[in-house]
């Protein structure tokens, strides 16, 4: 029998979201009342500024109210790292990740602390997008992603499953003790494990600014997933290049039938040339791969703390900085 949900954090990261800082705040108000009201939760705000450059700080210690801080890191660590150290500072009993943007809707908040509460077995209840604004192109290609990673895995992560998430406390603790310098963390929330449960949704419109996901951005992050959590990528080079041996290896023969029976000559200069390029590009491609993988290793090895907290303003002293209560270096 799971323990009684008293308490609730809600973390929330945040990169220049100025715009949208008075809009999330009252979406937390009515999120933290509706909780109160349904639930008998008490709820607690954890919002982590990922190194803003606008006065997104100002804003949200204006328009926030109740129980509230914010973690502001020294730098732009990413989110996947802002959402570690938004973890890193909680302590309720679960914790709720949604987006500061507004796409993340309070309907489904609630939806997703419903689904724990009524299942006292389920550790987990996260928003599954249903990408039914999607393109044709980015559903396949997401598709075609998750069929890769998923490839020989003893755990599957969940397809078109993000950060917003409900945890219960032992899960919480279950991630934050997975110290990855290059986080991914679908795939570390699906490595993690426990009884999850997904709720399908569809994100709300950006109320303000603008998405600081690129197509180049997706990419960087998809290498991060293969990087982190497969080794299909190296199989399926280690597959072509066995085929283009494979390949050689029968138009050798073939030249050499042709010149012993038949005494054709063979054209020298373009079909070395032509071998000579492809397979070259080949090992290069084959050599940047695993130059991939091998800077991933590396990153581990150095052990350099996973973020580093500048300072945490607390709402009851917005004006003052505050020592965190976690390490200023994680």
């Amino acid at each position: 029998m799971a323990e009684a949900l008293l308490t609730l954090d809600i973390v929330a990261p945040f990169l220049n979201e100025a715009e949208s800082a008075a809009a999330f705040a009252g979406l937390l108000d009515k999120l933290e009342a509706t909780v109160a009201d349904r639930f008998g939760m008490a709820v607690h705000k954890i919002l982590v500024d990922d190194g803003s450059k606008d006065d997104s700080v100002a804003r949200f210690s204006q328009a926030l109210s109740g129980s509230w801080e914010i973690v502001r890191l020294s730098r732009n660590f990413g989110k996947e790292v802002a959402v570690l150290a938004g973890l890193d500072q909680s302590r309720g009993d679960t914790v709720l990740i949604m987006d500061s943007d507004l796409q993340h809707s309070m309907d489904v908040s609630i939806q997703l602390i419903a689904e724990l509460v009524a299942d006292p077995s389920l550790d987990v209840a996260y928003a599954q997008n249903d990408r039914r604004g999607a393109s044709w192109r980015r559903s396949q290609s997401a598709k075609l992603f998750y069929s890769l990673i998923n490839s020989s895995q003893r755990f599957d992560i969940p397809e078109n499953a993000g950060d917003f998430r409900v945890m219960r406390r032992a899960v919480v603790r279950a991630v934050t003790s997975l110290r990855d310098k290059r986080r991914f963390n679908k795939g570390l929330f699906a490595w993690a494990g426990f009884r999850q449960k997904a709720v399908p949704y569809s994100p709300a419109e950006r109320v303000g600014g603008t998405s600081k996901w690129s197509q180049l951005n997706l990419l960087a992050f998809s290498l991060e997933g293969f990087t982190s959590f497969s080794v299909i990528p190296l199989r399926i080079i280690s597959i072509c290049g066995l085929l283009a041996a494979l390949a050689g290896a029968l138009y050798g023969i073939k030249v050499f039938f042709e010149v012993v029976f038949y005494g054709i000559a063979v054209p020298g200069y373009p079909s070395l040339m032509v071998a000579v390029v492809f397979f070259g590009g080949f090992n290069l491609t084959l050599l940047g791969l695993i130059g991939e993988y091998v800077w991933v290793t590396l990153s581990e090895s150095k052990d350099r703390p996973v973020y580093i907290v500048r300072d945490v303003v607390h709402g009851a002293d917005a004006g003052n900085d505050t020592s965190p209560r976690v390490n200023a270096d994680r």
